[in-house]
């Protein structure tokens, strides 16, 4: 297959993007390397895709021996679909670009209503345009707010979102499922579990604490450490993201025609 993968120099992006080649596949990836977190991080895991990070400028395709294209740009940016992709064909695009960060959402709310609603937005458009393309984009259990049903369900209300992250996870499941009534578009949220593993985001708890106690550090806890929480292995993360974007969705637990959301967690 031949698939577009959003935000494949981050940490989900660049597990999926490897599961793929090396079954195969064919992938484009897109990803505008911001400085969110460490930007050598990002690098480091083009460098380990064979892609030459010194070769990289905006819009410039960089082609491997693997069947691996990278592109650094913007969802945001029209043209992106407009000219650089607009004569592509895709089995499916798989979007996991996004602003994270649950606190970072305070601190600059513009950057995640640009990329999390006018780049998925963007995203929607371009899959209007080509309806046999298969659509499987990245959500959050943060979408559940502070519900106290546990374990989450699918078909659990999520109409009161505590962050603006959370808030435009909540809106791309409403515009996707918008897009797929309206044009039949195959569109599959999934709601991902605070992943962890090789080659993760610094800004997580487990990487935060393992480097406080390797450096001798008092380990920083909030909520006076009355806290528990759970983390997905990003393995698993990944069978569940592979096997919706390669195969025949079954029913979801929340499915509406062409529209299926999964927790995956």
């Amino acid at each position: 297959m031949k698939i577009l993968v959003t935000g494949c120099a981050g940490f989900i992006g660049f597990h999926l993007t490897r599961r793929l080649l090396s079954e195969g596949h064919e992938v484009i990836g897109i990803d505008n390397l911001n400085n969110y977190y460490s930007l050598q991080l990002k690098l480091d895991r083009l460098e380990h895709l064979k892609i030459n990070t010194k070769d990289i400028t905006p819009h410039h395709r960089i082609e491997t021996t693997e069947g691996f294209t990278f592109i650094k740009a913007s969802i945001e940016e029209q043209a992106l679909f407009h000219s650089i992709l607009n004569d592509s064909k895709f089995d499916a695009v798989c979007h996991l670009a996004a602003q994270a960060g649950v606190r970072y959402s305070i601190e600059n709310p513009e950057s995640y209503i640009s990329s999390n609603l006018c780049g998925f937005f963007n995203i929607l458009e371009y899959c209007r345009k080509r309806p046999e393309m298969k659509l499987v984009f990245a959500s959050s259990s943060s979408v559940y707010g502070k519900s106290a049903s546990v374990p989450y369900k699918e078909e659990d209300s999520t109409d009161a979102p505590v962050s603006l992250y959370a808030a435009t996870k909540k809106s791309n499941e409403l515009m996707a499922y918008s897009y797929s009534e309206l044009y039949g578009i195959e569109a599959i949220g999934l709601r991902f579990f605070t992943v962890y593993g090789p080659w993760g985001r610094p800004d997580m708890a487990p990487y935060i604490f393992t480097n406080s106690i390797f450096n001798s550090e008092v380990v920083r806890l909030f909520n006076h450490g009355e806290m528990m929480r759970d983390f997905t292995y990003i393995d698993d993360i990944i069978e569940g993201v592979h096997l919706v974007l390669l195969n025949n969705a079954n029913a979801g637990a929340f499915d509406e025609g062409h529209f299926k959301i999964y927790n995956i967690g």
